[in-house]
């Protein structure tokens, strides 16, 4: 009988108590023969790991001493973790009894597959995709995530347009299958980012390496999304506009993050007038926020988390747009990624 590769769902914890009892007697069910569930907790104060101890003996328990984000809470508890593969799964996700398998045997497939997802569908509206990760994350040259599925707040219905696996620029941190080879050579999450785009980092970071990010279609997941901050929050617009700019500037060449990055200022200052006009203040102070922490860690080195290593061998720019996601939604009307010319991505 084959041994199946050794697989960790790993789910981080804040004050999840609601999330953990909905949705990890799902994850408990799943099939996959050589599992093991593992929740890493974040210094919750909501009595979560009470419970974990009391209805789940057998889930593996991993504290930390303090909240560290959702990077530097993977960080820690990753060092403590043992298998062939890690699936970090957000709390607030549904799952089917075998949407595990589909995606580990797609990685199989190809050594230099370093990370994948499944396709991730909304939990309040089942029918279609959820914002954080659809179908698979891309990128344009200007450092614009989105989906297929998802163009900025335009998400689409699932009508089977996205039912082939393929490759992608990057994997949703909401539930990410990650070969643990490949997370340790990458140095992990890098904890400047605190929350939000920490994966798109990673795996800008892998492709940088020559490794392949894949979306597997035969494996479905329910997000509810917002868990831990609402799209409203401040802090995530905060969170979102620095995080985009080190984005840039830690995985382009300098010769082309510079202008791009003189750019993105001005087409940021555009997002400011636009807040203020809606009457978003706090919105609009966290974008200039955002500026002025991503002016001061230019001139500063960040001490916080791993040392990542130095970046080598031929980068995989496979999900890029080579345009401008931005023009294509907003001046060209185009709303949905089947509208997008495929001749203009790697």
């Amino acid at each position: 009988m084959e041994i199946k590769p050794s697989v960790a769902v790993v789910i981080l914890n804040w004050n999840g108590l609601k999330y953990l009892s909905r949705f990890l007697p799902g994850v408990m069910q799943s099939s996959y023969p050589n599992l093991k569930i593992v929740v890493g907790d974040n210094a919750s104060s909501d009595g979560s790991v009470a419970f974990l101890r009391a209805q789940f003996p057998t889930v593996t328990i991993i504290e930390n001493d303090a909240n560290y984000g959702f990077t530097g809470g993977y960080n820690r508890v990753l060092e403590k973790v043992e298998a062939d593969y890690y699936i970090l799964l957000n709390s607030d996700i549904e799952v089917s009894q075998d949407w595990i398998e589909p995606v580990i045997a797609l990685m199989e497939t190809d050594v230099t597959i370093a990370a994948a997802a499944p396709k991730i569908k909304s939990f309040a509206q089942k029918d279609h995709f959820e914002h954080a990760g659809a179908a698979g994350g891309f990128i344009d040259y200007l450092g614009y995530p989105f989906c297929r599925g998802r163009i900025f707040y335009e998400v689409e219905e699932d009508k089977g347009q996205y039912n082939q696996s393929g490759e992608v620029f990057w994997a949703s941190g909401a539930a990410l299958f990650i070969r643990k080879k490949y997370w340790d050579v990458s140095g992990g999450f890098d904890e400047q980012f605190f929350a939000h785009m920490e994966e798109i980092d990673l795996c800008w970071r892998l492709k940088n390496m020559g490794y392949k990010i894949m979306y597997c279609a035969e494996s479905e997941v329910y997000h509810v999304g917002g868990g831990t901050l609402d799209k409203e929050n401040p802090f995530k617009t905060y969170l979102n506009f620095r995080n985009n700019l080190l984005l840039l500037k830690k995985n382009m060449p300098v010769y082309k993050s510079v202008p791009i990055i003189i750019l993105r200022f001005w087409m940021d200052l555009l997002a400011i007038f636009r807040f203020m006009n809606e009457g978003k203040r706090k919105d609009a102070w966290a974008i200039s926020r955002a500026h002025q922490n991503f002016v001061r860690k230019l001139f500063s080195s960040s001490k916080k988390g791993k040392a990542l290593p130095v970046i080598k061998g031929e980068a995989n720019l496979k999900g890029m747009l080579k345009q401008s996601i931005v023009a294509d939604f907003f001046i060209r009307k185009k709303k949905h990624f089947t509208d997008l010319d495929q001749r203009h991505f790697y």
